[in-house]
């Protein structure tokens, strides 16, 4: 029995959406006729292409296989109908890349630099919670999420979690407020700038403080590194960050580091999915220093 595109096409876009609803209104059609039309792929298979979890349809082991081919397929169908209206053959490699939302927007930028100005690639950049990003990884709406914590795969969600780079943690300030003093001292009495209590990175300087019984004045707890940015560089306080959330005012000398925190440190990861073919682009990324991430642009 052929393949029947048709159905092939519905299937791609509930799993998408990864909502049987949205689709069928998306695709002006019932949802009973689209699971009709789903269901009839299935039987052409020989494998069930969806599983429930709760009102959502994850893709099935078979599905995430089906759904690859689905996206090269109706991507070059894309491309022809391009080559037969402009003129121009739009083949175009596309790399999705999806991070938590917490995560440094300057380390995202720093490991997707290799990349930038290609006119053979497309970048499609993300971001959310690590949960829904992994949802998306699952269903191939993903090449790779950049997160700031580790997951474990397993049978049913083959996640591949690899650290690719770690720094240090600091205390950094405004260059007027003297010399702070050395460790453990500087924290004392000090009004203080922390990540929320759910960050890794907070969790640590909380032990810290413990092993040293030092008991800090929190001024602001901030979850998001963009936000924590603008209050280190425009409050007039000391922070508890990643250097590289702030490397231009680093090297602009509108901030600066005062020493790195003992123990404390932010790492990053890279997490994919298994897959037997993997991209050139992904590739590339994945085989950077990781010195190359953390350094600071000479523009």
């Amino acid at each position: 029995m052929r393949l029947n595109y048709h159905h092939l096409y519905y299937f791609w876009a509930v799993a998408r959406s990864g909502h049987l609803t949205r689709a069928a209104e998306s695709l002006h059609i019932s949802q009973s006729a689209l699971s009709g039309q789903i269901r009839k792929l299935e039987e052409s298979l020989g494998h069930d292409l969806f599983v429930r979890e709760g009102r959502r349809l994850k893709l099935s082991e078979a599905g995430r296989v089906a759904f690859t081919y689905a996206e090269d397929i109706f991507r070059q169908g894309a491309e022809l109908q391009a080559l037969f209206s402009t003129g121009h053959q739009a083949n175009r490699e596309v790399l999705k890349v999806g991070a938590v939302a917490t995560l440094s927007r300057n380390f995202q930028e720093g490991f997707i630099r290799p990349l930038l100005g290609r006119q053979d690639l497309e970048l499609k950049l993300q971001s959310g919670s690590l949960e829904d990003l992994l949802r998306r990884l699952s269903a191939h709406r993903l090449d790779l999420i950049l997160s700031n914590q580790p997951v474990q795969g397993d049978d049913e969600n083959p996640w591949r979690c690899r650290r690719i780079a770690r720094q240090p943690v600091s205390i950094i300030g405004p260059p007027d407020i003297g010399e702070p003093g050395a460790f453990p001292d500087m924290l004392r009495g000090r009004p203080l700038i922390l990540p929320g209590p759910d960050n890794n990175i907070r969790q640590a300087f909380d032990q810290l403080c413990d092993h040293h019984q030092i008991h800090p004045i929190v001024l602001a707890e901030v979850d998001d590194m963009a936000m924590m940015r603008l209050l280190t560089r425009d409050s007039g306080h000391v922070a508890v960050l990643p250097p590289v959330v702030v490397r231009d005012e680093l090297k602009n000398g509108s901030l600066k580091d005062y020493g790195a925190l003992p123990g404390v440190f932010e790492e990053f990861y890279a997490i994919r999915i298994r897959r037997q073919f993997e991209s050139p682009a992904l590739k590339e990324l994945m085989t950077q220093p990781a010195e190359q991430l953390l350094t600071f642009p000479d523009n």
